[in-house]
């Protein structure tokens, strides 16, 4: 545990750390500025950000300048450790480049989906479609969203696209219990992990 930010930046320097929970108001240096100058030595540690400052353009200064999430205090206890599971696995999944759900593995660097010693290669929109749904369970994406995700702004996709994809999916995995992409009725879809 660390007293201050210079403190803390010093300790980083020395040891592994998973998560970072960090208070704003700190002496020598307060969060923001630790924050800021963590991000600029490409250190991605996730950051979560507690502290009494509650106003927007409090909570967008800290992830403007890289917090992963943000509680405002006083805190509850059971949420804390809720977000700090989610940012512990995000990590995970940025850091490996995989994703484990029960008996399905998702490669991201050689695009293979795995289960019990069947490996399928998908096409790379497919897969970063399937990765993106995954890592994010019961996150309703919108189809715009997944197309400037994956296809890119300047692409001249139409969003029907996605639809094609999300159904070239489930005809791919729909003996895979673990998971079922759904479609949500005018918005776009999500990811429901169905056992782990």
């Amino acid at each position: 545990m660390a007293e201050n930010g210079i403190e803390a930046l010093n300790l980083l320097d020395t040891q592994h750390i998973d998560l970072i929970l960090l208070d704003v108001m700190m002496p020598q240096m307060d969060g923001y500025e630790f924050t800021e100058e963590l991000r600029k030595s490409g250190d991605s540690t996730p950051i979560l950000m507690v502290t009494a400052k509650h106003l927007p353009e409090e909570k967008c200064k800290g992830f403007l300048v890289g917090t992963d999430d943000y509680m405002v205090k006083p805190v509850n206890e059971e949420e804390m450790l809720l977000r700090i599971k989610a940012l512990l696995r995000r990590s995970q999944i940025a850091n490996e480049r995989k994703l484990h759900l029960g008996k399905v593995e998702l490669d991201y660097d050689a695009l293979t989906v795995s289960r019990e010693g069947d490996t399928q290669t998908l096409p790379q929109k497919e897969f970063y479609l399937l990765y993106k749904l995954l890592s994010y369970p019961n996150k309703i994406f919108t189809r715009l969203q997944l197309m400037d995700e994956i296809w890119g702004m300047e692409s001249n996709t139409v969003d029907t696209t996605v639809n094609v994809h999300i159904n070239r999916l489930r005809k791919r995995f729909d003996k895979y219990p673990e998971f079922e992409l759904v479609a949500i009725r005018g918005i776009g879809y999500k990811a429901v992990i169905t056992c782990e």
